[in-house]
């Protein structure tokens, strides 16, 4: 009897062995690290954005490929409370990845990466119950009341610090990397346009619409389809024509987002170059209005470029940690800024611009 058992469990079905190795904790964190491993492999290279490539994700996809692989070969070598930490981190991410694929499928429906973007999501909420659980188990209840307390709270404000330091800003890198405007928005300009079209100097297609100049002038309105239509209409009413487009990765434009607009001044000075195209436009009477992020791409390319005759810029603040060191706030690099600017530079495979005040 013993020699057919011996034998029996040699021959156990490949689906008996692996239900009986994810029963397990370590199975259990490897089955969902790898899912989301899978959708970091699907968004990066598989099925990256349109108009971009493999190539140009090998750090956003290649860094967390590594910490989940590396994370999957440590697992069960390391003591309760490392899995238990190891396991809400990452966790974190794979919800925060799947975050994207909810937004881009409640926009106009599911599609490319969105799939295994939902998978990482239920994979994440498996982690986070996983490290959830293994605290549980792992507490003591041996030792002095006082210091069994301490601890906790000590737990309790080491997690609040790194919330605050790490984990926020981390999310809000990856939010400002991966989402933006999914839809194109009515038109209400109130003038006719054309549906036109133009490419960057990096070789990315970018989409919006054209108001015909009447005075020989025309402005670009930015960033976006949506946000500068009353300034549009104004300038349409005194005879300007208006060029407002989505920049890359928002709407019909090819591209990976980045809602700071690191390099989009590409975009901006690709637009002048398609104003003068136009046979309705002076190419020396072309100017552009920027509001926030779009004010501060339109400083970045305007110091960069003699394309335009005037600018303006409205709301433009600071798009990484060295603006805020220009300006002398030390305590927002502290309190992440520089995560987040760490991280949106992983993220996109795009260094950061420099400082407005360069």
């Amino acid at each position: 009897m013993e020699i057919a058992t011996a034998h029996d469990s040699v021959r156990r079905p490949a689906g008996t062995r692996l239900l009986a190795a994810v029963r397990t904790e370590s199975g259990l964190f490897v089955l969902a690290t790898g899912v989301v491993a899978l959708h970091v492999l699907d968004d990066n290279f598989l099925q990256p954005n349109p108009g971009t490539a493999a190539s140009d994700h090998l750090v956003s996809g290649l860094v967390p490929l590594i910490v989940l692989v590396s994370a999957a070969a440590l697992y069960g070598q390391l003591r309760a409370g490392a899995r238990a930490t190891i396991a809400l981190l990452l966790g974190y991410f794979g919800v925060l990845a799947g975050t994207e694929a909810v937004y881009y499928a409640r926009a106009v429906g599911p599609s490319g990466d969105d799939y295994t973007g939902l998978l990482s999501l239920l994979a994440g909420l498996l982690l986070l119950g996983l490290g959830i659980a293994t605290l549980w188990r792992s507490r003591r209840t041996d030792d002095r009341l006082w210091w069994r307390y301490g601890r906790r709270l000590l737990f309790v404000v080491a997690t609040a610090v790194t919330a605050v330091v790490v984990l926020v800003p981390f999310a809000i890198a990856y939010m400002v990397t991966h989402v933006l405007r999914a839809e194109v928005p009515k038109a209400e300009l109130g003038a006719a346009y054309e549906n036109v079209e133009f490419t960057t100097s990096d070789g990315l297609n970018l989409e919006g619409w054209y108001i015909p100049s009447r005075n020989r002038a025309a402005v670009i309105a930015f960033p976006g389809l949506s946000g500068p239509q009353t300034h549009a209409r104004m300038l349409a009413r005194h005879g300007y024509g208006v060029l407002l487009f989505d920049r890359r990765g928002e709407g019909a434009s090819e591209g990976d987002a980045n809602v700071f607009g690191w390099g989009g001044e590409r975009d901006v000075v690709a637009a002048a170059a398609y104003l003068r195209t136009r046979p309705d436009v002076d190419g020396s009477r072309i100017g552009a209005i920027g509001l926030s992020v779009g004010g501060e791409m339109l400083i970045h390319a305007a110091a960069h470029s003699n394309a335009f005759k005037a600018i303006v810029s409205e709301g433009a603040s600071g798009q990484s940690v060295r603006d805020g060191l220009a300006n002398g706030d030390k305590l927002d690099a502290l309190l992440g800024g520089g995560m987040v600017t760490l991280a949106t530079a992983v993220f996109t495979d795009v260094l950061p611009p420099p400082s407005l005040k360069s």
